[in-house]
């Protein structure tokens, strides 16, 4: 069989309601890739069915793995599922699938040129449904503001949708350590400090029930979090070299014949 080209990982913590849904529908769009991929699911410390989830999907030509991260924080899972992945293209996805993966034709695409592909939801060609509320919304402006800061050019870090060159996300990973809801910033933060820009793409996002974050919960530990990123790039010299896509991952994602 020809070797996976494509991995991606989906961090679980309790999402037995909505891990099944996003599993078929995100394997459903992978078996229609020109090469084939694998999805690792990260059960996050979960006290649900999450795990017995993923050990009982049936097979297919998706192979749907499960990888366990007792360190809590969807940054440790992503993290955790990044550095246990070995194809040539890596990226991640929320559970809920509230980006709709079929932009993944646009993205495997376009990952021919670029290294970093991100979702986004503030793009002008990007289909948003959203139901927060104001409180939420001017948590979110608040956020990108900081993070754009840290990440310039990029109009939206926390889109559950970004995939990479794969030595690039294990290398960035490796040196990430931010566990919480900023994680994103700082792994994007590390790409650039490799010399590889992020390319926003349009998506289309449906604000999906069942949202773990909270403004009133979370708000002031995130904040907290971006200063700690930015204290840790401060002390962090930039690495220069960027891996290239190789010639076989380059001919993994092209259109099929």
């Amino acid at each position: 069989m020809s070797p996976i080209a494509v991995e991606i990982v989906v961090p679980a913590f309790n999402e037995a309601e909505r891990l099944p849904a996003g599993l078929e529908l995100l394997c459903r769009r992978l078996e229609r890739l020109p090469a084939r991929a694998a999805v690792l699911v990260v059960d996050n410390a979960s006290s649900d069915a999450t795990a017995e989830i993923v050990r009982q999907w049936p097979g297919g030509p998706v192979e749907v793995r499960l990888i366990h991260c007792a360190k809590r924080g969807k940054g440790a899972a992503v993290r955790a599922g990044i550095l246990s992945s070995r194809a040539g293209i890596v990226g991640f996805c929320d559970a809920d699938m509230a980006t709709d993966p079929a932009v993944l034709d646009t993205v495997l695409q376009m990952m021919r040129v670029h290294p970093v592909i991100i979702g986004s939801r503030t793009h002008l060609g990007s289909r948003v449904e959203a139901r927060h509320s104001r409180t939420r919304s001017g948590g979110a402006l608040l956020f990108r503001r900081i993070a754009g800061r840290l990440v310039p050019g990029v109009g939206d870090t926390q889109c559950g949708f970004k995939f990479f060159h794969g030595d690039l996300a294990r290398q960035a990973a490796r040196r990430q350590r931010s566990n919480g809801f900023a994680f994103d910033v700082e792994l994007l933060a590390r790409c650039v400090r490799m010399g590889a820009a992020p390319v926003e793409v349009p998506v289309t996002w449906n604000d999906v029930p069942g949202s773990k974050f909270s403004v009133l919960r979370h708000g002031l530990p995130v904040i907290a979090e971006l200063a700690r990123i930015w204290f840790l790039l401060r002390r962090t010299p930039a690495v220069r070299a960027v891996p290239s896509a190789s010639a076989a991952e380059i001919a993994l994602i092209r259109p099929a014949a």
